[in-house]
Protein backbone atom coordinates (compact mmCIF):
# COMPACT_ATOMS: atom_id res chain seq x y z
CA UNK A 1 0.00 0.00 0.00
CA UNK A 2 1.35 3.41 -0.84
CA UNK A 3 -1.24 5.46 1.09
CA UNK A 4 -0.13 5.44 4.75
CA UNK A 5 -3.59 6.39 5.98
CA UNK A 6 -4.91 3.13 4.52
CA UNK A 7 -2.39 1.02 6.46
CA UNK A 8 -3.18 -0.77 9.69
CA UNK A 9 -0.76 -2.18 12.25
CA UNK A 10 -1.83 -4.77 14.82
CA UNK A 11 0.44 -5.32 17.81
CA UNK A 12 0.06 -8.29 20.15
CA UNK A 13 1.08 -7.81 23.77
CA UNK A 14 1.44 -11.10 25.61
CA UNK A 15 3.53 -9.96 28.57
CA UNK A 16 2.26 -8.20 31.66
CA UNK A 17 3.86 -6.48 34.64
CA UNK A 18 6.22 -9.45 35.13
CA UNK A 19 8.26 -8.20 32.14
CA UNK A 20 8.13 -4.37 32.07
CA UNK A 21 10.21 -4.02 28.89
CA UNK A 22 8.07 -6.44 26.86
CA UNK A 23 4.92 -4.90 28.34
CA UNK A 24 5.93 -1.40 27.21
CA UNK A 25 7.39 -2.10 23.75
CA UNK A 26 4.02 -2.94 22.10
CA UNK A 27 2.67 0.46 23.06
CA UNK A 28 5.81 2.25 21.86
CA UNK A 29 5.42 0.56 18.48
CA UNK A 30 1.67 1.17 18.36
CA UNK A 31 2.21 4.86 19.11
CA UNK A 32 4.86 5.02 16.39
CA UNK A 33 2.32 3.59 13.94
CA UNK A 34 -0.14 6.33 14.88
CA UNK A 35 2.55 8.98 14.31
CA UNK A 36 3.03 7.47 10.85
CA UNK A 37 -0.71 7.89 10.18
CA UNK A 38 -1.42 4.17 10.37
CA UNK A 39 -4.46 2.75 12.08
CA UNK A 40 -3.13 1.08 15.21
CA UNK A 41 -4.55 -1.76 17.30
CA UNK A 42 -3.04 -3.40 20.38
CA UNK A 43 -4.37 -6.82 21.34
CA UNK A 44 -3.70 -8.00 24.87
CA UNK A 45 -3.55 -11.77 25.37
CA UNK A 46 -2.36 -14.10 28.12
CA UNK A 47 -0.66 -12.22 30.97
CA UNK A 48 -0.79 -9.10 28.78
CA UNK A 49 -4.44 -8.59 29.76
CA UNK A 50 -3.25 -7.47 33.20
CA UNK A 51 -2.04 -4.24 31.55
CA UNK A 52 -5.66 -3.23 30.93
CA UNK A 53 -6.64 -3.67 34.57
CA UNK A 54 -7.21 -0.33 36.28
CA UNK A 55 -4.19 0.73 38.33
CA UNK A 56 -1.68 -1.80 36.95
CA UNK A 57 0.10 0.19 34.20
CA UNK A 58 1.04 2.92 36.67
CA UNK A 59 3.40 0.45 38.34
CA UNK A 60 5.12 -0.83 35.18
CA UNK A 61 8.40 0.86 34.23
CA UNK A 62 10.78 -0.65 31.68
CA UNK A 63 14.39 0.50 32.08
CA UNK A 64 15.02 3.63 29.97
CA UNK A 65 11.55 3.37 28.39
CA UNK A 66 8.76 5.91 28.81
CA UNK A 67 6.26 5.02 31.54
CA UNK A 68 3.74 2.43 30.40
CA UNK A 69 0.79 4.40 31.77
CA UNK A 70 1.85 7.41 29.67
CA UNK A 71 2.25 5.21 26.57
CA UNK A 72 -1.23 3.72 27.00
CA UNK A 73 -2.81 7.14 27.61
CA UNK A 74 -1.09 8.54 24.52
CA UNK A 75 -2.13 5.54 22.43
CA UNK A 76 -5.80 5.75 23.41
CA UNK A 77 -5.82 9.56 23.20
CA UNK A 78 -4.50 9.45 19.63
CA UNK A 79 -7.22 7.06 18.49
CA UNK A 80 -5.55 3.69 19.02
CA UNK A 81 -7.76 0.71 19.81
CA UNK A 82 -7.02 -1.55 22.76
CA UNK A 83 -8.56 -5.01 22.49
CA UNK A 84 -8.49 -7.38 25.45
CA UNK A 85 -8.93 -11.15 25.17
CA UNK A 86 -12.13 -12.11 26.99
CA UNK A 87 -11.13 -15.75 27.75
CA UNK A 88 -7.76 -14.51 29.06
CA UNK A 89 -9.57 -12.12 31.42
CA UNK A 90 -11.85 -14.90 32.63
CA UNK A 91 -8.82 -17.12 33.30
CA UNK A 92 -7.48 -14.38 35.58
CA UNK A 93 -10.88 -13.60 37.16
CA UNK A 94 -10.85 -10.02 35.83
CA UNK A 95 -14.26 -8.50 35.10
CA UNK A 96 -14.88 -5.92 32.37
CA UNK A 97 -15.67 -3.25 34.96
CA UNK A 98 -12.10 -3.61 36.28
CA UNK A 99 -10.56 -2.43 32.99
CA UNK A 100 -9.25 0.99 32.05
CA UNK A 101 -11.43 3.32 30.03
CA UNK A 102 -11.05 2.63 26.31
CA UNK A 103 -10.34 -1.10 26.62
CA UNK A 104 -12.58 -3.26 24.44
CA UNK A 105 -13.31 -6.95 24.96
CA UNK A 106 -12.51 -9.24 22.05
CA UNK A 107 -12.61 -12.89 21.04
CA UNK A 108 -10.68 -15.15 18.67
CA UNK A 109 -12.84 -14.48 15.61
CA UNK A 110 -12.45 -10.71 16.01
CA UNK A 111 -8.69 -11.06 16.54
CA UNK A 112 -8.42 -12.98 13.25
CA UNK A 113 -10.43 -10.24 11.52
CA UNK A 114 -8.06 -7.57 12.85
CA UNK A 115 -5.01 -9.52 11.69
CA UNK A 116 -6.33 -10.23 8.19
CA UNK A 117 -7.14 -6.54 7.74
CA UNK A 118 -3.67 -5.43 8.86
CA UNK A 119 -0.73 -4.35 6.74
CA UNK A 120 1.63 -5.54 9.48
CA UNK A 121 1.40 -7.55 12.67
CA UNK A 122 3.92 -7.39 15.52
CA UNK A 123 4.14 -9.69 18.52
CA UNK A 124 5.74 -8.99 21.91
Amino acid sequence: MSDKSAQKVTVFATHGPEDPERATLPFLMANAALVEDCESVVILQGPGVLLAKEGIAGHVFGATLPALSEQIASFLGAGGRLLVCTPCLKERKIDADMLIRGAELTNAAHVIKEVTESSATLNY
